[in-house]
């Protein structure tokens, strides 16, 4: 085989594994619509369910097991009498308020509960169908999958929904994360593929390093805990909101009572927040350090302010300040949420507005 023949059956192979990669992102978020309208489903047929009541009834246990004490049950057996361990509500951190957390999206019914298990399901192939399209991306170019905006983009939606698939396989109760992460997923891949695609092609030679492997996947993956942790929290302050009006003696809609009486407790959701962004905080440093020294390879220089570098310094100076508001007293609760809220949105104007809006050296094939 001639050089001319071998090029062009490599160029032929490499469209055809491009093709591949589209057909497969968009299944994705044909699967991943459906996902949704399942998700939606399970929060439909929950609503059937008394779920403020059935919440109202557990709140008043707890505060009666309070004042009584635990039951204790004695059986005798052999003529020894056994203590059985009493049933506990648990509730994830202790507060002024106590309330248990809720049922979950399916609100205590099997039928939702079935929809939902459906909507995982659902989403599992989603993933699959979006890492494949991501693989076929990269085999297409030979490199990894992150040259420009579109390949980040597919790829940070796939990471998102892998974490959230990694928190239900180590049995974390988090599946009424799914309706919020799957409407996002949805907008940032239609995003990609309309306004942000870009055809496959080759990198520029500061990028042929493998910095690019450690320093662009943990950006990625770090980018995409936080944003679990962004959902998180702005659910937290929406559930605190609806704590506080029932324990000032207002009566909320009928709307936000079924919704907001089946998530986790306000305490709950704050503490998961806080978990998630304080365990990938180290890496996201890890991730600036490690920039800094490909940046040393490839510039000659560790750090010069470039737009990209300067707000990745910012979004880790938002996260440390959400991280040392959390600890301190006066400033847990909400006012630690609405930095951990302004730490996420540096995070999101150094993906979307640095890259599109700013020039710099990070300024890859246009988008």
């Amino acid at each position: 085989m001639t050089l001319a023949a071998a090029t062009e059956l490599a160029t032929a192979t490499n469209e055809n594994l491009a093709n591949i990669s589209n057909t497969l992102i968009y299944s994705a978020m044909a699967v991943y619509t459906l996902a949704f309208f399942a998700y939606i489903t399970e929060w439909l047929f929950g609503s059937r369910s008394k779920v403020a009541r059935t919440a109202a009834a557990l709140t008043a246990e707890v505060g009666a097991a309070k004042a009584q004490g635990p039951a204790v049950t004695v059986k005798s057996a052999g003529g020894t009498a056994v203590l059985e361990r009493p049933q506990v509500v648990v509730r994830s951190a202790a507060g002024a308020r106590d309330v248990p957390d809720g049922p979950g999206a399916h609100g205590g019914d099997e039928k939702g509960d079935l929809y939902g298990r459906i909507a995982v399901s659902l989403s599992v192939l989603g993933f699959l169908l979006a890492l494949g399209g991501v693989v076929a991306r990269a085999a297409s170019v030979q490199r990894a999958p992150w040259g420009n905006m579109y390949e980040f983009n597919i790829t940070f939606s796939t990471v998102a929904v892998g974490v959230y698939l990694l928190l239900l396989a180590l049995k974390k109760n988090v599946r009424w994360l799914g309706l919020f992460l799957t409407t996002t997923v949805l907008l940032d891949l239609g995003l990609a593929v309309t306004v942000l695609y870009t055809a496959s092609d080759q990198l520029v030679p500061a990028l042929h390093s493998y910095w690019l492997y450690i320093h662009v996947s943990t950006a990625i993956f770090c980018g995409a805990v936080f944003y679990v942790g962004a959902v998180g929290t702005l659910l937290y302050l929406f559930k605190d909101s609806y704590e506080s009006k029932l324990a000032s003696g207002g009566k909320p809609g009928r709307f936000a009572t079924s919704v907001l009486e089946r998530l986790p407790a306000s305490a709950s959701l704050d503490k998961f927040s806080y978990r998630i962004n304080a365990a990938v905080f180290p890496l996201w440093t890890f991730t600036i350090v490690a920039g800094a020294i490909w940046a040393a390879s490839a510039w000659g220089r560790y750090w010069g302010w470039d737009p990209k570098e300067t707000w990745s310094f910012i979004t880790w100076v938002a996260y440390a300040c959400y991280l040392h508001a959390r600890s301190t007293a006066g400033w847990k609760g909400r006012k630690a949420a609405y930095i951990a809220l302004i730490a996420f949105g540096c995070w999101l104007f150094n993906y979307y507005g640095v890259n599109i809006f700013v020039s710099g050296k990070h300024s890859y094939a246009g988008v």
